[in-house]
């Protein structure tokens, strides 16, 4: 058991170690500063902007569509006969020039038709010029006879002379059809084109009417973009919202041959019916001389169209991002409150929105979006650049 002494020395020690926490915590409270009261930090809700530039912008339209032929046509004899000649051009894809010569038929009957038909002509013309010095002379014999009366048609021989000029009409009609028929065994390429397809060869005899191939027009393409009614607002179109001739220009691109051409088009006309299904107005683009430049705008290709609409002047290109609802737009003040702004949207392209009216030079309109907002409230706004 502890003694009494050395339970006097571990009481001293516990008193010890008290006394001087104590001491310790006095001296720390000593030298503390009192804290100052402050207002907690108000922190507003940060917002992306972008300034406003406004200038004259041209309204482009944009749109898709197949390039089609601006004509094309089957090739059809007219006559019968056996092929004695095909063009080298006569292929899917063979190009060829206005006038060539496509298909000949034998044509040694239509010739002979036509050697037998002009000696027809020349003999009806001997039968007429002989009714008529005997119509004249009939004539003559009769005022002779019979002073101052006229003679009947019978005395003056006036049927014989009608029958022998219908028969000469007749030879001539007759001449003219082998002359047509003999024409007729070439059929000769009406423009500058390329063979769509061919269904003849040499030696194949054809029938009238017997579809032979297929050409079309190579002068010329065409592109059919349907487009919004809406759209029409912003470019002529002639016979539909102009009475000019000259429609709007437009620039027609596509990738051919693992390059990106471009050509330069005209909107000619719109189409007589807006179509039923999805009740847009096809508009056509016509591109002049396609083949011009290698690789050529192929028939079939699908191709892009950006047409040049009018301009608006004081307009502002903005993100698609920065128009709300209702075509409203937030702009941030002077003193980084937001306010809710009404805009007239004329247009939207791939630049971004094209604002009519509603914004002003130098003006700041946000492109980001906040879970909670309100007219008028206070914002942190940070420049999102371009």
């Amino acid at each position: 058991m502890p003694t009494k002494k050395q339970a006097a020395i571990q009481v001293i020690g516990v008193l010890i170690i008290i006394a001087g926490g104590f001491l310790g915590f006095k001296a720390l409270q000593a030298g503390r500063q009192d804290l100052e009261r402050r207002e907690p930090e108000t922190v507003y809700p940060m917002v992306r902007t972008i300034p406003v530039s406004t200038e004259t912008v041209t309204i482009l339209i944009e749109g898709e569509g197949t390039v089609r032929p601006v004509s094309e046509i089957q090739l059809v004899p007219r006559v019968s006969g056996k092929v004695v000649r095909t063009s080298p051009a006569l292929v899917n894809g063979g190009a060829f020039s206005k006038g060539d010569l496509l298909i000949a038929i034998e044509d040694a009957d239509y010739q002979i038709a036509f050697t037998l038909a002009q000696a027809g002509v020349r003999e009806a013309e001997s039968r007429y010029e002989l009714a008529r010095e005997d119509a004249q002379a009939a004539r003559l014999e009769w005022m002779r006879m019979n002073p101052g009366r006229e003679p009947s048609p019978l005395a003056a021989k006036e049927p014989q002379l009608a029958a022998a000029e219908a028969n000469l009409e007749a030879r001539r009609a007759t001449l003219d059809k082998a002359r047509l028929d003999l024409e007729r065994t070439k059929i000769i390429a009406p423009f500058n084109g390329r063979a769509g397809s061919d269904n003849v060869s040499k030696g194949q005899f054809v029938t009238p009417g017997q579809p032979l191939g297929s050409i079309y027009n190579t002068d010329a393409v065409k592109i059919v973009v349907p487009l919004e009614s809406s759209a029409l607002e912003w470019f002529n179109v002639p016979g539909f919202n102009t009475t000019a001739t000259d429609g709007a220009a437009a620039v027609v691109s596509a990738a051919v041959a693992g390059q990106k051409m471009i050509w330069q088009g005209r909107v000619v006309r719109a189409q007589g019916k807006i179509d039923p299904q999805t009740r847009m107005v096809n508009v056509v683009i016509r591109v002049e001389d396609p083949y011009a430049v290698m690789p050529p705008l192929y028939v079939g290709q699908f191709a892009n169209v950006r047409i040049q609409g009018a301009p608006v002047s004081e307009a502002a290109v903005i993100p698609r991002a920065a128009l709300r609802e209702s075509d409203n737009v937030w702009v941030v003040d002077d003193d980084d409150r937001l306010s809710f702004r009404k805009v007239t949207l004329a247009w939207k392209d791939r630049r971004g929105m094209v604002i009519r009216q509603g914004l002003h030079d130098g003006e700041r309109v946000v492109i980001s979006t906040l879970t909670s907002v309100t007219d008028g409230m206070r914002v942190r706004p940070v420049d999102a650049g371009n």
